[in-house]
């Protein structure tokens, strides 16, 4: 992450300065745009965090709640036969297996910010059982992977904005963005099996002889965590097959029922999610105002901790926007990808997604709501396939590695952008395919 950060950086004072230099006097001048844009970064990022305080202080404690009364054993239990093989390293009883397919199945509802604190507290279990302080394990990555490409039922954002904007069929992207995301998936899994060969674990840490003679005092510094407290495990029984074939068949049936009743659903997952959790708990014998309280003091510790990494990250990609680095990049590969189904006016937005949430939005926003092309064009219906199919990778990044102290990323990276990668062919293939766009 270091090299990255400083490339990034690097990249954008270099367009930056050349400009400048090439600068005739009109208008402001290119050093002040990127001041303006380290300034307005900075500020967005802080903004950003204190936004997520709400969402993460609510989800985190209806994680407490469900965790209290046992749903995260429920889960893990239920699709242990696909959670043993994906992740060896994490015992079949931990509750980390509940709470990455809790962060998985807001993903696949496409509820944006509310799958943040599933995925952190996923991320906290895990690190449970990393043996590596401030190293990425294997199981990190892969769930980051799974992550970054989760397969997306119902991208329920998505169509509220396709609806706000005029569209005659809001949930038309729900076949392409479902394509895409099963596609990207797929990848970010082979990804991440693939490339940890180029990126083996470090040898483990000796103990100081010290610590192993005596018992630490308070006096001796302690590694920060967000969450010291024990996980509590399930009892290590699996239900039988017929009720996982069950469950599976069930999740495949939610993709018809989502591409027919998408628009009708969207409404109602949130406030669907915060009645099931909290009614869950209750007939568990579960407090849940204690509880709830409980896990939302934590929700709005991660939420603050987490500001440093949100302003590294997008600070060096504001930078980047703002001195035209990513401009000349857009305009030196739109005459390439344009006769291959991504034309120069989708192009950032495959681009900037990865990079920056807010950036990507609005790139979006704009093109959907241009008389000229409109949200059900084929430009239309691929940004908003873009959007609704891939992820703000280096955010993701930032805010689940920043949440337990990873420094170490490992191969998290490439195997992330892979999945980027293919969403965005895919994403080009389904609309074409549907909506008539010629693919060379």
């Amino acid at each position: 992450m270091n090299i990255i950060f400083f490339a990034l950086v690097a990249i954008a004072f270099a367009s930056a300065a050349w400009h400048q230099l090439r600068w005739d006097g009109a208008g402001e001048a290119p050093m002040a745009q990127l001041t303006s844009g380290v300034i307005n970064a900075a500020g967005g990022a802080v903004e950003l965090a204190i936004a997520l305080i709400g969402v993460m202080t609510l989800f985190l404690g209806l994680i407490k709640v469900a965790e209290a009364g046992g749903l995260l054993a429920i889960l893990a239990r239920l699709i242990r036969p696909l959670m043993v093989r994906l992740f060896p390293d994490v015992p079949p009883n931990h509750p980390a297996m509940g709470a990455m397919i809790l962060n998985l199945s807001a993903n696949m509802m496409g509820l944006g910010n509310a799958a943040t604190p599933f995925g952190i507290r996923a991320m906290q279990a895990l690190n449970q059982l990393n043996t590596r302080p401030g190293v990425a394990s294997d199981s990190m990555v892969l769930f980051l992977a799974i992550n970054t490409s989760s397969v997306t039922l119902l991208p329920t954002g998505v169509i509220a904005i396709r609806a706000a904007a005029g569209s005659s069929d809001p949930a038309a992207i729900l076949p392409t963005t479902l394509f895409a995301t099963l596609c990207a998936t797929v990848a970010g899994i082979s990804a991440a099996f693939l490339y940890r060969r180029f990126a083996p674990l470090p040898p483990l840490p000796a103990a100081p002889a010290a610590a192993q003679e005596t018992p630490s005092s308070p006096d001796q510094a302690q590694p920060e965590s967000i969450d010291d407290t024990p996980l509590a495990e399930d009892d290590g029984r699996a239900y039988p097959a017929w009720v996982s074939g069950l469950a599976l068949l069930g999740f495949v049936a939610l993709i018809p029922l989502s591409v027919l009743y998408g628009q009708a659903i969207a409404p109602w997952i949130i406030p669907s999610l915060v009645m099931g959790f909290l009614a869950f708990g209750l007939l568990r014998g579960v407090r849940i105002y204690e509880v709830f309280v409980d896990g939302a003091k934590e929700g709005f510790q991660v939420a603050v901790r987490i500001i440093p990494y949100l302003v590294a990250i997008l600070v060096a990609v504001g930078m980047l926007r703002a001195s035209g680095a990513l401009g000349a990049f857009v305009a030196l590969l739109g005459p390439i990808t344009g006769p291959l189904g991504l034309p120069a006016e989708a192009l950032p937005m495959a681009l900037l997604r990865p990079l920056s949430g807010s950036g990507a939005y609005g790139v979006m926003a704009s093109i959907i709501n241009d008389p000229a092309i409109g949200p059900d064009s084929y430009v239309g219906l691929l940004v908003t396939t873009l959007q609704g199919s891939t992820e703000t990778t280096f955010y993701v990044l930032a805010v689940y590695f920043g949440a337990v102290g990873i420094r170490r990323l490992r191969h998290a990276l490439p195997a992330a952008l892979t999945a980027d990668l293919v969403a965005v062919i895919a994403a080009v293939f389904a609309v074409s395919f549907l909506f008539g766009q010629a693919v060379i």
